[in-house]
């Protein structure tokens, strides 16, 4: 699995990045799938507050899931975007699951 962590507008320390990284490892507990995983971290721009994450989830058989937060803390950004899409990945592997099993 290959995990791209892209930081623009933002001096982003070491820290950050590797908070990032190990935040979206995590992701593997829902889904074995996952190949590749990219988190964007973008500094506030004029006329906008706060920094603005996104993560997107490429998974075998073409399933993508993605996420976006904003929040002044990009730590909390990176937080609110991955239990989003901890959600996202448990309810379609529930779907999934469920149609290999339907009672009829």
């Amino acid at each position: 699995m290959h995990i791209l962590v892209t930081v623009r507008q933002l001096d982003a320390s070491d820290k950050l990045k590797s908070f990032a990284e190990e935040r979206a490892n995590k992701l593997t507990r829902y889904y074995d799938l996952i190949q590749e995983i990219e988190v964007t971290i973008e500094g506030g721009k004029e006329g906008h507050e706060g920094n603005h994450v996104e993560v997107l989830v490429n998974a075998e058989h073409n399933n993508t899931f993605v996420a976006n937060a904003s929040d002044d803390n990009p730590y909390a950004a990176i937080d609110a975007c991955c239990d989003k899409l901890e959600r996202q990945i448990s309810e379609h592997k529930k779907k999934f699951r469920n149609r290999k099993h339907q009672t009829s």
